[in-house]
């Protein structure tokens, strides 16, 4: 009896784990660009600013985006954290094509996100510069939050919405680039999410 107690408490185990991490698994996609087109960004004629929580968001210019999630990470601890629980790192053009990724290791860590090959890159390093980001995601609301969180590697999602510079009243600022063509510190997106959505 006891045994058997066991053994249905170790498939119970097995079907928990098994439910949580599924939806963390990357998806395989064939190779081809799945999404050829550039993000685009316009110019913000007014001044704008968001209240989330003690933070002010201002609005430096509208942001939509199709592109291929090549990886996520989910933070809880540091003051970033406070407005952006999530990071994708997302590719588009030539970073979007599955015979260019595989040849590269990608990961993401501390706010930033990382590409190594081996022997040669597979695309000029600047087109992988110019063709993907390290996106920080600041949800308009939770249910933009959940939707946000659910993402998998290997999707093509569709967001929409401003990029943006944080303040806080103790003059600590978080502003996001303007530009596709930057590395490095300073060269991620701060993106206010009106809506994502998987295609």
């Amino acid at each position: 009896m006891i045994e058997i107690r066991w053994r249905w408490i170790v498939i119970v185990l097995v079907v928990a784990c098994a439910w949580k991490f599924w939806p963390s698994r990357a998806l395989k996609v064939p190779p081809g660009s799945v999404t050829p087109s550039e993000p685009v960004q316009m110019k913000v004629d007014a001044k704008t600013i968001h209240q989330h929580g003690q933070y002010a968001l201002e609005v430096l210019a509208d942001f939509e985006i199709e592109a291929r999630v090549l990886s996520k990470e989910l933070y809880s601890s540091g003051r970033e954290s406070e407005l952006s629980p999530v990071d994708l790192a997302l590719g588009w053009g030539a970073m979007s094509d599955s015979s260019v990724l595989e040849k590269l290791s990608i990961s993401q860590g501390g706010r930033f996100y990382h590409y190594r090959w081996e022997n040669e890159p597979p695309i000029p390093v600047s087109e992988i510069v110019r063709s993907s980001a390290n996106m920080h995601l600041i949800p308009a609301d939770s249910a933009v939050e959940k939707k946000m969180k659910s993402i998998r590697a290997g999707e093509v999602v569709y967001i929409v919405g401003q990029l943006v510079e944080a303040r806080a009243p103790d003059g600590w600022r978080w502003r996001s680039s303007l530009t596709r063509e930057d590395s490095g510190a300073g060269a991620c997106e701060v993106v206010r999410v009106e809506s994502i959505d998987v295609r």
